[in-house]
């Protein structure tokens, strides 16, 4: 790949290169799939279910699989991350995801092991997989975009949560349809091999990218961008559990944690049960449900983007990192209490409206990743941000377990939507009233 490296603008004056945008957007193809994976048996799932007999508790342990291994494992992903750096663990993790994603297409074919035992073990091994992958993100953007750049820089990659059923349930639904509920890992199998093998080649730190011109790096080191973040792997504070004690003692940290977790709710609800809601409950087609998930998703992807940019509008013009932050996550949120009011709506439209705002408010709350750049410890970025994760990702556990009881106990999802919005609220008690000021948190060596 060859990128101009300078070029010249009056005297002496060099133009910075903007090979940070194609960093970004390389992140974003590679969460998109992500989110991908993670959705694939969301859209399958009724097939598989009615394939493989498998009850809605049984449905609900198989969801929340994938967060078990995903959440436990998030700190020593992150310590792997600090050690050996991103490229390489992100790689690594890439790979093994897509391999694991593929093989699901073959439980059930062979005679005497449980479905929901080897669904289960699977999406468990591809939590683990891919456990690294978020913290990885936000140590790119933390060292290849200055601060003023990072809310709208991890809007970008975080909306790709939204974007992955946008651009992949109708696709997921029409092979389901077409082709059986198997054809959709394999498919998902083979796209994320491809995409390990790009990302290799094309992901460097600032300072040992061939496309960066000085100008760039000025522009990142004078904004607060950790340029040379990947270039000390290994010279991290070594692991050991006592450097996450100063994290969990700290109330600002506690409270974003929380924070996290109770967005997170919404998000495994919309990658886990929302297409199945659709069919179950509103009397959808898997493929009309394939399709009706892309407009809420569509919804999310623009609320995160326009979260980030308000964001880091504000920061540009007040100089409050609190404002530029806080502002945009609690009127989202606010927005995206509004799920609840799907229980007293009968139209389908109606319902998917609803939804859709609903998610277009947590797209433009979805500040978290913004945050944590902004305030983990320099020499802990990693273990930090995995920490972070682990407590977003411990939403993925409760909440399909919690859905599938709800849903077996009651045969509706009213009282899920009920616990998916007062989890809105307790994100905006969390961030506006634990968290207090946003800084970066300081850990002696």
């Amino acid at each position: 790949m060859t990128i101009r490296r300078e070029k010249m603008h009056g005297p002496g004056a060099q133009i910075p290169t903007r090979t940070r945008y194609k960093i970004i957007a390389l992140i974003f193809l590679v969460t998109t799939l992500n989110y991908a994976d993670r959705a694939t048996f969301s859209i399958a799932g009724s097939a598989a279910a009615k394939e493989l007999s498998l009850t809605p508790v049984a449905t609900g342990y198989v969801l929340s699989a994938f967060a078990w291994a995903y959440a436990l494992a998030q700190i020593p992903g992150g310590a792997l991350l600090d050690r050996f750096g991103t490229k390489r663990i992100y790689t690594i993790a890439i790979a093994i995801w897509s391999v694991l994603t593929a093989a699901q297409a073959l439980v059930g074919i062979v005679p005497g092991v449980s479905a929901v035992a080897a669904l289960f073990c699977l999406r468990f091994l591809v939590g683990l997989a891919e456990a690294p992958s978020f913290p990885g993100n936000a140590r790119l953007v933390a060292a290849w975009f200055p601060g003023a750049e990072r809310g709208t820089a991890s809007a970008i990659f975080n909306s790709a949560q939204y974007f992955a059923l946008v651009a992949f349930a109708p696709i997921m639904g029409w092979m389901v349809h077409a082709h059986g509920w198997r054809s959709v890992f394999w498919m998902m199998g083979v796209v994320g091999v491809i995409a390990a093998l790009i990302f290799a080649k094309m992901i460097h730190g600032p300072d040992r990218h061939p496309g960066v011109n000085a100008a760039e790096l000025d522009l990142i080191r004078e904004g607060g961008g950790q340029i040379a973040l990947e270039s000390s792997s290994g010279q991290s504070l070594a692991f050991n559990w006592a450097n996450i004690k100063p994290l969990l003692a700290n109330r600002m940290m506690l409270g974003i944690y929380i924070g996290q977790y109770s967005i997170n709710v919404l998000t495994y609800f919309f990658v886990t049960w929302f297409p199945i809601y659709l069919v179950k409950e509103r009397g959808l087609s898997i493929t009309q449900a394939g399709f009706a998930a892309a407009l809420p998703a569509i919804c999310g992807f623009g609320g995160g983007l326009v979260g980030g940019v308000i964001s880091d509008r504000i920061l540009k013009r007040s100089g409050s990192l609190d404002r530029a932050r806080k502002l945009p996550l609690v009127l989202g949120m606010v927005l995206a209490s509004s799920i609840l009011g799907c229980v007293w709506l009968d139209n389908q439209a109606a319902v998917i409206a609803v939804m859709a705002l609903a998610f277009f408010g947590k797209g433009v709350a979805s500040l978290g990743w913004a945050v944590m750049a902004d305030v983990a410890p320099r020499r802990l970025a990693g273990l930090s941000s995995g920490v972070f994760n682990m407590f977003g990702n411990a939403a993925g556990i409760v909440t399909p377990i919690v859905v599938g009881y709800i849903v077996g106990a009651t045969g509706s999802f009213d009282l899920a939507l009920l616990f998916v919005a007062a989890h809105c609220v307790l994100t905006i008690v969390a961030f506006t009233v634990i968290v207090g000021p946003i800084r970066r948190l300081e850990i002696a060596a």
